[in-house]
């Protein structure tokens, strides 16, 4: 057991803890029911991400009608029919690929990798776009209700608030949620009000509003036709694009829902997609009612609080406390970026499509170098958009339409696979191939409307980011050929036993080595410790810790199926040194950080042996040898001990820095 005690750290170290919470423990039966989100909590902290796009994804697509607003009712029909569609689709996603992954997962299983890193690269730079648009809104909505001559601190308030979303994800998901769900909640309740209300105090336009479509419409088609009226409103339709970004992020974090998690994620898509539908149909509605019209330096749904609380006692009051929640959401809305956005990243590393650090764990069981990374990444965004919501949208919305077109053309292809075992394929497949023909649509356009305004940025920055991918896959694929050489040469060595294993001897000099699965890799060590150091050391103690990753962070059974596959190759290694001669044993940890975790195993073992002086070692040596690594392992991590030398190693070659020999000479 690794001490992390509070007496025993640093002052740093109680900071940090203080900052970013305690360790969970690993071993705890019940850790997965604690940390794992039910569906009101999972709405929350994914759904926000679909509901506050309705704080811009509305404006931009009624701003787009220009003088003809009369289309904004059958608009809103387009929406929210969209919204259950996309919906539809993402819930049958869930029920095929239960472990969560999404648009990835979809296109990586049935399109091929190089869809997938597409996908997966998309994904990456589309919730980094969900954590700068939903701050970059925030403020937006926040700074409505504050003097013109203070919106020049919009971005570092944005930055600010970003740096704090890092510190509350990197405590946890289930902790930074509930933080934030009394937001969430104010806002369904202000936006039911204002809402409900702007419908019910209108009704006596909704006769005016029928006629001005009738008139519209006449007026429209004598000028333009019904082809030009038709690409105004798919125009519109597309352009509001970003309604619909965050749909997906519920079937992208299944692995943090409460189990049974495909019933928890579709009761969460459904709570997601109701409430989606609901506000953006019902705003169109209401823009078209009370006739809104944009007002330099405030979002329409702010025109429209104002408009309607106006005549009400305390009405400035409801109507900020209103866009201020709508604001906060947003807010909570980068949630959904800094859940999902590691979680792809944490899928892709799996695949060595990134590096596989950026699968591991934190102490507090989340994607602490994701995480970071996704909120470096926004911060720098903020900056060079200067905060500007219409610039993002536009590059926001094409790249998540890269999935989405990819996921809905990746089910496609499974229900027509399936179509002899699923009698009812072919309405799945309907309904996907409409998601489909609606997904290319809107990319389409949006790509080719918006690409000098944003739009070729963001490909450039997609197309990089899969560069990148395929030059750390390169890099793997190339280690993992010498790693594979290796095993050939070393797994099958034939070794006669040398009779009995000698028992251990804590007196005699005895060798740590360092080890992760069993391969020709730590064969080679062991060898490498016989043929540096010929009959010196009488002892070997492997030591080895069970990483925790992202990709083994799925539920009890396969936590001890992990610990239980380290026991295995820790085995095979005993039996080996033994029939070499040693006599050996092992000593094992589960944790989350490899690196010093196994130092402080190191620690503990050393502790166990006693001290022995420089005279004793230089009796254990033959004649004229020194006690010291060869020279190229001279630079490799050292044991803090005066009396022990170490060289780390520890999993793939390809993730350290200095993972070459590893091994620890103590006495």
């Amino acid at each position: 057991m690794i001490d992390t005690h509070p007496a025993n750290m640093s002052l740093v170290g109680k900071i940090r803890r203080v900052i970013f919470g305690a360790p969970k423990y690993l071993k705890d039966p019940h850790l997965f029911h604690k940390i794992a989100l039910i569906p009101i909590l999972a709405w929350v902290g994914l759904g926000a991400d679909g509901l506050s796009s309705s704080a811009y994804g509305p404006e931009e697509a009624f701003k787009a009608l220009g003088e003809h607003t009369y289309l904004a009712v059958f608009l809103g029909l387009a929406t929210a029919m969209t919204v259950f569609i996309i919906s539809y689709a993402y819930s049958r996603i869930i029920e095929h690929f239960p472990h969560g992954g999404g648009g990835y997962i979809v296109a990586s299983h049935m399109l091929g990798e190089k869809a997938g890193v597409v996908s997966g690269s998309a994904l990456l730079v589309d919730y980094v776009m969900t954590i700068t648009i939903s701050i970059a809104s925030c403020c937006d909505a926040i700074f409505s209700y504050i003097p013109k001559g203070f919106h020049y601190y919009k971005v570092p308030v944005a930055c600010i608030l970003t740096v704090l979303l890092i510190v509350l994800n990197i405590r946890g998901v289930k902790e930074s949620i509930s933080v934030l769900a009394p937001i969430f909640m104010t806002f369904v309740i202000s936006h039911i009000l204002m809402l409900v209300y702007g419908v019910c105090a209108h009704t006596d336009k909704i006769a005016p509003l029928a006629s001005d479509m009738r008139s519209g419409i006449s007026n429209d088609l004598s000028s333009v036709g019904f082809f030009g009226i038709l690409l105004l409103f798919v125009r519109a339709y597309s352009l509001g694009g970003g309604t619909y970004t965050g749909i997906e992020a519920v079937s992208n974090g299944l692995q943090i829902m409460r189990e049974p998690r495909v019933q928890t994620g579709k009761r969460t898509m459904l709570y997601m997609a109701t409430s989606l539908a609901f506000t953006a149909g019902i705003l169109f509605l209401c823009y078209a009612l009370v006739g809104i019209k944009p007002v330099e330096g405030k979002t329409l749904n702010a025109v429209l609080a104002d408009g309607l609380f106006a005549h009400w006692p305390m009405g400035n009051g409801l109507s900020f406390v209103t866009i201020f929640s709508e604001g906060a959401l947003l807010l909570v809305a980068a949630q959904a970026g800094f859940v999902d956005g590691p979680r792809v990243m944490a899928n892709m590393a799996i695949d060595s499509w990134f590096p596989h650090r950026f699968a591991a764990l934190s102490v507090r069981l989340t994607m602490r170098n994701g995480i970071i990374l996704m909120g470096i990444a926004a911060i720098v965004l903020l900056f060079y958009t200067g905060g500007s919501v219409s610039a993002l949208v536009v590059m926001y919305s094409i790249n998540v339409f890269i999935t989405f077109s990819l996921s809905q053309l990746g089910m496609s292809k499974l229900f027509i696979q399936r179509r002899k075992e699923d009698p009812q394929w072919l309405r799945h497949l309907s309904v996907h191939l409409v998601g489909l023909i609606l997904c290319v649509t809107i990319l389409v356009i949006t790509t080719v409307e918006k690409f000098a305004e944003g739009g070729w940025l963001t490909l450039v920055i997609t197309s990089v980011v899969i560069g990148l991918c395929y030059l750390i896959k390169g890099h793997y694929l190339q280690v993992r050929k010498g790693m594979r050489d290796l095993d050939e040469t070393l797994l099958d060595l034939p070794i006669s036993p040398h009779g009995d294993p000698p028992p251990l001897d804590r007196n005699a000099p005895t060798a740590i080595q360092l080890v992760s699965g069993y391969s020709g890799f730590g064969v080679h060590t062991l060898l490498s410790i016989m043929s540096t150091f010929p009959k010196t050391y009488r002892n070997v103690i492997f030591v080895s810790v069970a990483m925790i990753d992202s990709g083994s962070f799925k539920g009890a059974k396969e936590i001890e199926a992990l610990e239980e596959s380290v026991r295995q190759g820790l085995d095979k290694y005993v039996a080996m040194a033994r029939k070499l001669g040693f006599a050996a044993q092992y000593r094992t940890a589960m944790a989350t950080d490899v690196v010093e975790t196994a130092v402080e195993l190191c620690k503990q073992t050393a502790e166990e042996l006693p001290p022995f002086d420089s005279v004793h070692r230089s009796d254990h040596l033959p004649a004229g040898e020194v006690l010291s690594p060869p020279p190229a392992q001279r630079d490799c991590l050292c044991h803090p001990a005066p009396t022990a030398m170490g060289w780390l190693d520890h999993g793939d070659p390809a993730d350290q820095g200095a993972d070459i020999i590893q091994l620890l000479a103590t006495s």
